[in-house]
């Protein structure tokens, strides 16, 4: 499996992690210009939509032929600019965006789904901001696919960095089932870095008894896209960055995380 993705150039639609490269989450990236349309289903799997920039008019169709519309939805300039909107989209439905205003450009995250829920916005109050951490390791962290909807796998967020300061710290993981300290879930991180030329460091590695380990650090840039199918991780930029991290969980009413096993306190 390859686990750094370099960032690929603009296209409409862009299978960054194709279904079946992990075991269960996928990742694509869709461009529209202002009036552009682009139609959908998303059969077996649920589906969460992160607007990263632009404005979008949604329509959503479930398998009972129940139809919802959300408009508008989105709005903001780039990552950087407010909390994220997201939206949830159940198996067995189809659904069409629309870019109303703005460059839109929108992550779509999915995995293997027998949820019966309806379609979700998640804006405002929905989605629930924290500051993580302390000293050179805070991070603002927004949870806004959680709880809140009764999917099956999707968990989704966005963590803002300052420059220099440490995420995902101290280092964890999640790829075993050993509640209540542990509990499996692999995650995408796809980052946007600003400004757009800075860059950033994640060290990813496994624990000593894992018959196919690893430990690799990627140097990350604007657009890239890193899987953590296993391990534990930490993640520091040299600029200010938004990193999208959906994650999804066998055991997703139990989402825990076991750790550190190394680490320094960094500074």
């Amino acid at each position: 499996m390859q686990r750094h993705i370099k960032a690929l150039s603009q296209e409409r639609y862009q299978a960054i992690v194709p279904t079946g490269t992990m075991r269960f989450l996928d990742f694509a990236r869709l461009n529209l210009r202002l009036g552009e349309r682009y139609f959908g289903g998303t059969g077996t799997r649920e589906y969460v939509l992160d607007l990263f920039s632009g404005t979008a008019s949604i329509t959503v169709e479930d398998a009972a032929g129940k139809t919802q519309e959300f408009s508008p939805v989105g709005g903001r300039s780039d990552v950087f600019s407010g909390a994220p909107v997201m939206l949830y989209m159940p198996p067995r439905s189809a659904y069409e965006i629309k870019a109303t205003a703005g460059q839109l450009d929108v992550g779509i995250f999915s995995a293997p789904s027998e949820a019966t829920a309806a379609a979700a916005l998640l804006h405002g109050s929905d989605v629930v901001c924290r500051k993580v951490g302390q000293s050179n390791w805070q991070r603002t962290v927004y949870s806004a696919l959680a709880e809140n909807v009764p999917a099956e796998r999707l968990l989704a967020g966005e963590t803002l960095n300052p420059p220099g300061n440490w995420s995902s710290y101290p280092p964890h993981k999640h790829d075993r089932s050993n509640p209540p300290q542990e509990a499996v879930l692999e995650e995408i991180y796809f980052f946007r870095l600003k400004p757009a030329q800075g860059y950033g460091f994640i060290w990813t590695y496994t624990a000593p008894d894992d018959p196919d380990g690893f430990s690799t650090v990627f140097v990350v840039e604007d657009g890239d896209t890193v899987l953590l199918p296993k391990g534990y991780h930490l993640w520091s930029p040299r600029r200010a960055t938004s990193c999208t991290t959906p994650g999804c969980s066998g055991e997703r009413n139990a989402a825990m995380a076991h750790g550190p096993m190394i680490h320094a306190t960094p500074g």
